[in-house]
């Protein structure tokens, strides 16, 4: 499983639209609120013969109320 975090900007209002609807899916293995640019960050683990971005295409990012994504690519635990 690769693992990889993916930041939510959500339209003014939704966050908490949006939030339910990630959880909802039960693709991520963590769902926070943050502060900053973003209003969410996930944990999402990916299996190793999918395509990252296909796959958070179709589970995820068809959400109503998402504005923009920021996915990160992780490499090494520590």
């Amino acid at each position: 499983m690769r693992c990889v975090f993916v930041q939510f900007r959500c339209q003014p209002g939704k966050t908490y639209e949006v939030a339910d609807a990630v959880y909802d899916r039960e693709v991520v293995s963590e769902l926070y609120s943050t502060s900053g640019e973003y209003d969410l960050i996930a944990k999402v683990y990916i299996p190793e013969d999918e395509d990252v971005g296909q796959f958070l295409t179709k589970a995820l990012f068809d959400i109503p109320g998402i504005s923009r994504t920021l996915t990160t690519m992780t490499f090494r635990a520590f």
